[in-house]
């Protein structure tokens, strides 16, 4: 007579997974006729942006606050990564140039 044999299902433990947090997104933010196109909303820290110069002029998209500087000259594109704050955004070649960054952590 033969044993029975015996067999043994393997446990699995279901454990909740932590929340994943939002991958970083591109933004495009244009700059053209000596201004800073709309500013995007629901901006994070993390994400990128993407400065677009369509302006017949050379143009900088600098951060107050030092985070980030990218010279553009006409037809360029550059890209940025945003921390969380309030980050003030001027052209060094165009002081009146400006725009307001609200980036969430």
């Amino acid at each position: 007579m033969k044993t029975p044999a015996f067999f043994i299902a393997p446990v699995v433990l279901l454990m909740p997974m932590p929340p994943a947090s939002a991958a970083p997104r591109t933004h495009i933010i244009v700059i053209d006729k000596m201004k800073f196109g709309a500013m995007p909303t629901g901006l994070h820290a993390g994400d990128r942006i993407v400065w677009l110069n369509k302006d017949m002029f050379r143009h900088t998209a600098t951060a107050r606050d030092g985070s980030f500087d990218v010279d553009l000259k006409p037809g360029a594109k550059g890209v940025s990564v945003v921390k969380a704050g309030a980050i003030l955004v001027t052209c060094r070649y165009h002081p009146g140039m400006r725009a307001m960054l609200k980036v969430a952590k």
